[in-house]
């Protein structure tokens, strides 16, 4: 059996972001050649981090012998100018010798650029044009920045879960929190093409205190003494980070593979409310996962015209309407991007749609 063709093949771009497009040009690079160097270039005035960027691509092409070297490139960008082509092509072997120790020989340049052939002629290497007039994958990072929803199928998972817009619904309980949430999904999954996959990611807090209440009945029956059960009911700090943690992971996982929008049922900032409420103290811990998240609206569910009901585990009226207004305070106090709706179930959805609505025609800015 015959070795690879070439020894070692280069790819460059600015993979701002990556899509299918290049993924398609470094694949065909890795099936070709024993070794494959794929510089990522980036200016310091474009938005998205060239860390994150090659933080997706090492993700997409984990094969051994690829390496991505990541470098700025603020050099401008002319053509037809060889003295900016030579400051280019410095800085690209500068990024060549980080990664490797050294400039290593280049014997192939893959690119579906025009300027992939004078690339090749610079590195002494031979130019091989990979879907040139992108007819496999008609898609860009213009095209990706300018409108990412109809490049969707085009974005990798990573890609995907960074741009997706957030919502996330909130509120106190038996307040219609996770009602809105699945019914505010079904109405975007409805109008299919790539909203077809929109999700709500479901309260994991809920879960954690359901098993916790089921635990300490398990072992008050079969103790037949109420400390067991008492000292399962008592929360502590470590419990309200494992549920945010867990909480925005099941987020990230669902981001990645969905639609351009995600609802959330509750985050971060509500397991922080309701640390206050049972521990009397804000939680520095659940704070810091609150920061780490990227959220984009915050639906407010009124305790208004919903009626209490009690599932055996929350606390009642009064504190449901206390908490409601704890909400109101925090929300606004941090700034957060925030409606509240009211009525019935149906009036709330119709308001809630309409402030999504805005806020996807809003477009995204890729950066962090």
């Amino acid at each position: 059996m015959s070795g690879p063709e070439f020894a070692h093949g280069l790819v460059i771009g600015k993979f701002y972001p990556p899509h299918a497009g290049h993924h398609h040009v470094i694949d065909t690079a890795a099936a070709r050649c024993a070794s494959v160097s794929v510089v990522v270039a980036a200016s310091t005035e474009e938005t998205l981090p060239l860390a994150l960027r090659a933080a997706w691509l090492r993700e997409a092409h984990p094969q051994a012998h690829v390496t991505i070297a990541p470098v700025v490139d603020d050099v401008e960008i002319d053509y037809d100018d060889p003295e900016i082509w030579s400051a280019h092509v410095e800085v690209f072997r500068h990024a060549l010798a980080l990664a490797h120790g050294r400039v290593p020989e280049i014997d192939a340049v893959f690119s579906s650029e025009a300027y992939g052939p004078e690339l090749a002629r610079r590195f002494g290497g031979v130019a091989v044009d990979v879907d040139a007039g992108r007819e496999r994958f008609p898609v860009s990072g213009t095209m990706v920045r300018n409108d990412p929803v109809s490049c969707w199928e085009h974005l990798s998972a990573p890609v995907r879960a960074h741009l997706a817009r957030r919502v996330v619904v909130v509120g106190a309980e038996s307040s219609g929190t996770t009602t809105l949430a699945r019914s505010l999904a079904a109405h975007y999954a409805a109008r299919g093409g790539p909203w077809a996959a929109t999700r709500w990611v479901p309260e994991y807090g809920r879960t954690y205190s359901e098993e916790k209440l089921a635990r300490a009945r398990r072992r008050a029956k079969d103790g037949g003494l109420p400390e067991p059960w008492l000292d399962d009911l008592r929360w502590e700090p470590a419990e309200f980070t494992l549920i945010a943690e867990r909480q925005l992971a099941w987020e990230e996982a669902a981001a990645r593979t969905g639609s351009p929008l995600l609802v959330c049922d509750t985050d971060a900032f509500t397991t922080a409310l309701w640390h206050e409420r049972y521990l009397g103290v804000p939680s520095p811990e659940v704070t810091a996962v609150h920061r780490r998240a990227r959220h984009d609206l915050w639906i407010l569910t009124s305790v208004r015209d919903v009626p209490f009901e009690q599932d055996g585990w929350r606390d009642g009226e009064a504190i449901r309407h206390r908490m409601d207004a704890r909400f109101r305070e925090e929300l606004a106090a941090a700034g957060m991007p925030h409606l509240v709706v009211t009525g019935p179930p149906a009036a709330r959805l119709a308001r809630a749609v309409e402030a999504v609505d805005a806020l996807l025609e809003r477009g995204r800015d890729p950066g962090p």
